[in-house]
């Protein structure tokens, strides 16, 4: 394996925009960590693509919504490479709900949701800052949505807990200053796993996009790249979104 110079952790590293990213970072000469909860097939693939083209990576099962796992993962990330640089704060879960029956919102819908998408963010953020702070030009991008800025997305709980990651970002970027600078990418529609059998509510969703496309994983990975090594950007949220919010 080439020796890395930088070394990434990617939560929901397995599959969609995940990979993408995690491919990405390999290709700019990073090592990956591939962080999943439940697609292990997935995340062995993604790790066999970054070893093939000669970078190091290997899996790790943690469920980003428990502090514990959380904690083990990095200790993990820093027994096998001893620093961290990057963080991509990608892992989170949503439910296909029409918006406008609020009585299928449940207490049990509501946690989950924020436990990972909201929670799970700020655990991963917390234990991996005092290894971040180690490292100059550290920096952290949490995957928020544009159901965050808009309040309209899969379901009302969704938008919410990604609404939520985009005021943590701001917060955790005047927390970590300067030693880690922390953004956010807040992507409109993109063609994953996760819209197949919803595509025609990806599409209303998206409205009629300036750039008339749906934006690709790889899209996203280059935008999330950027914000990762750009030097002056800290506490921003960048919509990914073809214009929708135009």
């Amino acid at each position: 394996m080439t020796q890395p110079s930088k070394i990434a952790i990617v939560t929901g590293g397995g599959t969609g925009i995940g990979r993408a990213v995690s491919l990405k970072l390999a290709r700019e000469g990073c090592a990956v960590a591939v962080v999943y909860s439940q697609s292990a097939k997935q995340a062995d693939e993604t790790v066999g693509l970054i070893q093939a083209q000669g970078r190091d990576a290997f899996g790790i099962r943690a469920d980003v919504s428990d502090r514990t796992a959380v904690s083990a993962m990095i200790d993990s990330v820093v027994a096998r490479w001893g620093k961290l640089n990057y963080l991509v704060n990608n892992a989170a879960i949503t439910r296909q709900l029409p918006f406008d029956e609020l009585d299928l919102v449940t207490d049990e819908i509501w946690d989950e949701l924020l436990s990972v998408n909201l929670k799970g963010t700020f655990n991963c953020c917390q234990a991996a800052a005092p290894i971040l702070r180690q490292q100059r030009g550290s920096a952290i991008v949490n995957v928020g949505s544009i159901a965050g800025e808009t309040g309209y997305g899969s379901s009302l709980p969704y938008a919410v807990s990604k609404a939520a990651v985009h005021g943590m970002t701001k917060s955790l970027a005047r927390a970590l200053a300067p030693e880690v600078r922390v953004n956010c990418i807040a992507p409109g529609a993109v063609d994953t796993r996760w819209w197949s059998g919803y595509e025609e509510k990806m599409r209303k969703l998206s409205g009629a996009l300036p750039l008339q496309r749906i934006s690709t994983p790889e899209d996203i990975a280059e935008s999330i790249y950027m914000l990762l090594i750009s030097p002056s950007i800290t506490g921003q949220i960048l919509r990914a979104e073809n214009g929708q919010t135009l």
